[in-house]
């Protein structure tokens, strides 16, 4: 293709202004297949990732085509974070820059509703917004799509995964039949299929490559530590690394600020990102890594969902995540528009399953870091001394700090090396010249596999298994036989296969608490929408969401003990098919939830077992491998820094 190629697509003249100014000259894959498409009002189902080009690929074809005149909405985006909403937006905003009149308004939960209300009040041309404030303002009938000429679903599989393809149906039946729609998304699950059968008719299928192609311009390594070695892993890693733009990936809101407050504390210029801060807030840590201000953003996956910088040169997954998708979404933060770029993947031994699940889904080797040894980082170290040496050197206004050294070397008849070398010393105590690091060794693999060959062998031993008749073989058939899914009750049964017990680093069992929930089978609730409305509203893994019971009137969730005060209440408020889920602990309403300190209540752990007996794998699980994102032995999933 040549640089002229998005004139050759058709696109308007201001629109095309507008494209030229921002530097592109090259349509990429996605966007020269489906521009002409949609530009010819053909609806479109596309099978791209992230990184592709995707929003220009839907942007600039229905801007082309959009009525300034008309002040009411004509194209609605629906995106699964606010993240992603407010990145579109703004896209949508550059590329009309040269359109007369035009406003686009994000809209998104956790934002002010009034200035929202406004907006549209005002008059917009483009909406783009989450599925949940999106059929808020449809109820309020603040929102009006009798006028919506067309529709776009980006990443719709991320939708599903967060439970909200069902708002996502409802707000598609409220747009007009003639109304243009895309469908954009990484994969093509059996629900989404069924979502482009239904509503995009006879759409015509793109597809972009393979997922590999969206990595392989990555350098992917990775590292084997013990989880209380990690952060001195981290440190040793930044120290030597050439980087200019950083995101660390970790699981826990707690462990952004955690992270980033040790990280500045070694020096390292570094922000957290995560559901707990404002929009505004948020923004303002964004801002600051594009304009070099911060070098290194610590986040989780829902706060850095759609976030593109160009200056980010690495990605490293502090915590190793749980499914292949999300991996390939973090590392996509590096290595855009065919830039190149770097991902370092942090794993402990247990953690070798999740590592080769996600070399075969991706097709690409992830190769080992050695860890930088003391020679390494010491000279590294001193570079950089000796070049913020030299930048102070030429500072002009050294005169009075020379002749304070000249005297006193006189006075005391001492040598100007000696004052240097005794000055230097003074200088680098807090972050020495010639560290003694500890060794960080990975644990040996041959090792492990002959250790876990003997368990096996031992375990097949008839007498190991007349010795001990709870063995790992019996609990794992019992745990799969039928008879344990018909005692698990309807609903919850799907969650339960789901997720596996939470175990930490060590082993042991993380306790769960059951929750009440005031939505239920007469709600039309099904238990992806409860995931869905926990995962996104408190930024919680659906790895941490235990079994889900549906009853008529209500519902029952397992979620982890010691949830912060601020987590509860902005649940408690959350919605939920525009039902209120008003939390509350099971038995004891009216309860605030339970600090990560206190006590459990004397009852409490009766009923937890209780509600636990029903489902043997919530009481063990031989084939957990134990990688729960858990380093705390006191078995708590929330820590001091989550309840301030």
């Amino acid at each position: 293709m040549s640089s002229n190629d998005f004139l050759s697509l058709g696109i308007s003249a201001s629109v095309l202004k507008a494209v030229q100014q921002l530097g592109y000259e090259q349509p990429s894959p996605i966007q020269a297949q489906s521009i002409p498409v949609l530009l010819g009002g053909k609806n479109l189902l596309g099978t791209a990732q992230t990184g592709t080009g995707k929003t220009a690929a839907f942007a600039l074809p229905l801007l082309s085509n959009i009525d300034d005149k008309q002040k009411t909405p004509q194209i609605l985006v629906l995106t699964p974070t606010r993240e992603l909403a407010i990145q579109v937006a703004e896209a949508f905003q550059s590329y009309a820059k040269h359109i007369k009149g035009f406003r686009v308004l994000p809209i998104y939960g956790g934002a002010d509703i009034g200035g929202q209300l406004r907006g549209l009040k005002r008059g917009v041309q483009v909406v783009v917004g989450t599925p949940g404030r999106i059929l808020d303002h449809l109820r309020r009938r603040s929102l009006n799509l009798s006028q919506i000429k067309g529709l776009v679903l980006d990443e719709a599989d991320e939708m599903l995964r967060m439970g909200f393809i069902d708002d996502v149906e409802t707000i598609l039946a409220q747009t007009p039949d003639n109304c243009q729609r895309a469908l954009f998304s990484a994969t093509m699950p059996p629900a989404i299929k069924r979502v482009a059968d239904t509503y995009l008719g006879d759409a015509e299928h793109i597809r972009i490559e393979s997922k590999t192609k969206t990595v392989e311009r990555i350098f992917q390594q990775y590292v084997t530590v013990k989880g209380h070695q990690k952060m001195d892993a981290l440190t040793r890693v930044l120290e030597v690394e050439s980087f200019d733009g950083m995101i660390i990936f970790v699981r826990t809101k707690s462990s952004t600020v955690d992270i980033a407050d040790r990280l500045e504390a070694r020096g390292f210029s570094s922000a957290a990102l995560n559901g707990d801060l404002s929009q505004a807030l948020r923004e303002r840590t964004i801002n600051k890594l594009k304009k070099g201000q911060v070098d290194i953003v610590v986040a989780t996956d829902v706060a850095a969902r759609g976030l593109d910088v160009e200056r980010i040169s690495h990605v490293i997954n502090f915590d190793i995540p749980y499914d292949n998708e999300s991996y390939v979404h973090r590392i996509g933060r590096t290595g855009r528009a065919g830039r190149e770029g770097k991902a370092i993947l942090f794993i402990t031994p247990k953690e070798t399953r999740l590592l080769r699940s996600i070399e075969k889904s991706t097709r690409q080797s992830i190769v080992p870091l050695t860890m930088p040894t003391n020679e390494e980082v010491s000279g590294q170290r001193i570079q950089q001394f000796t070049q913020q040496l030299s930048k102070t050197m030429a500072t002009p206004r050294l005169d009075k700090f020379r002749d304070m050294i000249v005297t006193f070397a006189e006075e005391n008849e001492l040598d100007m090396a000696d004052i240097a070398a005794a000055l230097t010393y003074e200088n680098q105590k807090d972050r020495p010249l010639f560290p003694k690091l500890d060794n960080i060794v990975a644990p040996r693999q041959e090792k492990r596999n002959s250790s876990s060959e003997k368990r096996s062998k031992r375990d097949q031993s008839p007498r190991d298994k007349s010795a001990r008749p709870d063995s790992g073989e019996k609990r794992s058939r019992r745990d799969q036989s039928p008879r344990d899914k018909s005692a698990r009750p309807d609903s919850g049964e799907k969650r339960s296969k789901r997720d596996p017990v939470l175990r930490d680093e060590d082993g042991h069992v993380v306790p769960m608490v059951t929750y009440r929930l005031e939505v239920g089978k007469n709600d039309n609730i099904d238990p992806s929408n409860i995931v869905g409305a926990i995962a996104n509203e408190a930024d919680i893994s659906s790895q941490y969401i235990g079994q889900i019971v549906l009853h008529d009137d209500y519902s029952t969730v397992d979620l982890p003990e010691g949830m912060p005060d601020e987590v509860f209440k902005h649940l408690k408020n959350a919605r939920v098919r525009a039902k209120t889920l008003n939390l509350s602990l099971l038995k004891a309403e009216g309860q605030s939830a339970p600090s990560s300190r206190a006590p459990r209540p004397k009852k409490g752990p009766k009923k937890i077992k209780s509600a636990a007996s029903d489902n043997p794998s919530k009481r063990r699980n031989p084939k957990n491998d134990g990688s729960a994102p858990l380093k705390n032995k006191k078995k708590k999933t929330y820590t001091k820094k989550d309840k301030k």
